[in-house]
């Protein structure tokens, strides 16, 4: 029996209001003592609307998953997948890796897909801690495996630009749910492969 592919689609809404976004991101830079009478500056505020719109836009995408086959149930992990986010706390961007996998159950999933989950939910004001459970629960929910681990590294600006300037320091998180949780030779092997000390 086919299994559909899943659409993945936004929360319904106005989407971005540009206008009112640009207006806003002007008041901010002249509260801010920055004069936009140069001609370098008198766009900023409209580059600034557009670029924060596309940094909380995920695009849409099919999850695509297929029967399993041939059975297989050794770890399937995708390494090194590009994280770009903006801390909820500062509006500062964060960036780094992200390490997912899992161990299938009756379907795999298409390889592409988890580099497309990590972006929808990074798409958004987020801290790394819940970025890092909104991966692995939604992949847990949604394709029913055996097992799911998540680990994220990432480095925020909000720590090396400001407040303590903590240059060149990243954070670590990870979630384990399923067997990977549980059994400590899964959890090894995860942590192994994602070359992170577990």
């Amino acid at each position: 029996m086919s299994t559909p592919a899943l659409r993945v689609v936004h929360e319904p809404g106005p989407g971005p209001d540009l206008a009112a976004a640009e207006a806003a991101a002007a008041d901010l830079l002249t509260a801010l003592g920055i004069s936009l009478d140069s001609e370098s500056l008198r766009g900023t505020p409209g580059r600034m609307a557009r670029a924060y719109a596309e940094l909380f836009t995920p695009r849409s995408f099919d999850l695509t998953t297929f029967p399993n086959d041939e059975g297989y149930d050794e770890l399937v992990l995708a390494r090194g997948i590009p994280v770009r986010s903006v801390c909820e706390h500062h509006l500062l961007p964060f960036v780094g890796v992200a390490h997912v996998g899992y161990l299938p159950g009756e379907r795999i999933l298409g390889l592409s897909k988890l580099a497309r989950i990590v972006e929808h939910f990074a798409c958004r004001p987020q801290v790394q801690e819940r970025l890092t459970k909104q991966v692995a629960d939604w992949l847990d929910q949604q394709l029913d495996p055996r097992g799911v681990g998540v680990v994220i590294e990432a480095e925020h600006s909000c720590m090396t630009l400001r407040g303590v300037q903590a240059t060149g320091s990243s954070t670590v998180t990870s979630t384990l749910l399923g067997t990977l949780r549980e059994d400590a030779r899964s959890r090894q092997e995860f942590f192994a492969l994602t070359r992170i000390n577990g």
